[in-house]
């Protein structure tokens, strides 16, 4: 799959990330996001939902938007994330990214979203 063929959808929610110990429980306060992701490693429990249903006293990052490149990507593909991460790194656009089986999910702060549109629609790549 090539850069200009990308079809990207700007999803219409805030999301938040957020820090647990590595020890913690699956939260279920982020169990009720539509969308969330939840990746424990032996340093850190790394949480993603919808910025709204973080409690108070959990570090986090909010205010990421999420943009869904249209899948599924086969797994022989190259280059994906880096057609949409060089061109952000260039434009001093910091990213978050997340992969599931079927595709890619890349998060940027909501101050960088128009720069993020702007910056991938002159690679040629479509959002909507």
């Amino acid at each position: 799959m090539q850069a200009n063929k990308l079809l990207i959808d700007v999803l219409p929610d805030r999301f938040g990330i957020c820090r647990l110990d590595p020890h913690a429980s699956v939260p279920s306060w982020a169990l009720t996001s539509p969308f969330y992701s939840v990746t424990r490693t032996p340093e850190e429990v790394s949480v993603v939902c919808h910025e709204g249903l973080i409690p108070d006293g959990i570090l986090n990052e909010k205010g990421w938007r999420c943009l869904k490149v249209h899948g599924p990507i086969d797994f022989s593909a190259t280059g994906i994330l880096s057609s949409l991460a060089q061109p952000l790194a260039r434009a001093d656009v910091p990213i978050f990214v997340l992969s599931t089986y079927d595709t890619d999910y890349l998060f940027v702060r909501e101050e960088d979203l128009s720069k993020t549109i702007e910056v991938l629609s002159a690679e040629g790549i479509l959002l909507r």
